[in-house]
């Protein structure tokens, strides 16, 4: 069964952006630049046939273009622990109305997916470790800034673990549709 998640891959120069800043922590898995995403939606592991169901329910969501912007860093972390690092998705209003209907579409077919609070990010690295360097690389890069970049799509990916990590392959990209 593949792992499927709903994403956003931001454009080269902002990738080539994020990529400068992917450096001088030790115990960091740094992703590559196939890895670079925002998750609207993470479905998991989905059967074949639920699958094509997601597909059809993801082409009937709507959504104009919009501008988004990388503004600061962040980090997740799991009883006291840091376990990934990761540039900031500025606040957008139709970002999350996106989200909320792509949420709303895996649901229609079946999908049960995780109840946290969306956070939009795209993860530069994760720990398995702890990593004494992560503070001063958070200060570092505070002030992170990348040019705004218009979304015209989404993608439903899968993902599937390797030895150096995960490989994410696009199952289908939907465009923007005008109306809600």
């Amino acid at each position: 069964m593949p792992r499927l998640f709903v994403a956003i891959r931001p454009p080269l120069d902002v990738i080539d952006r994020l990529i400068d800043t992917m450096e001088g922590i030790e115990n960091a898995r740094w992703q590559d630049e196939e890895q670079l995403h925002l998750t609207l939606a993470f479905a998991g592991e989905v059967e074949h046939g639920e699958a094509e169901d997601l597909v059809a329910a993801l082409a009937a969501v709507r959504f104009d273009r919009f501008d988004l912007a990388i503004s600061g860093v962040g980090h997740f972390e799991h009883r006291g622990r840091v376990t990934a690092i990761w540039a900031r998705v500025a606040e957008s209003e139709a970002l999350g109305a996106l989200q909320r209907r792509v949420a709303r579409a895996c649901e229609s077919v079946g999908i049960e997916l995780e109840h946290r609070r969306f956070t939009p990010h795209v993860t530069l690295a994760r720990f398995s470790r702890p990593a004494p360097e992560v503070p001063d690389w958070l200060a570092r890069h505070a002030r992170l800034h990348c040019a705004q970049f218009t979304v015209d799509h989404f993608a439903l990916l899968s993902s599937r673990l390797s030895h150096s990590g995960s490989i994410y392959e696009e199952i289908a990209r939907f465009g923007h549709q005008s109306g809600r």
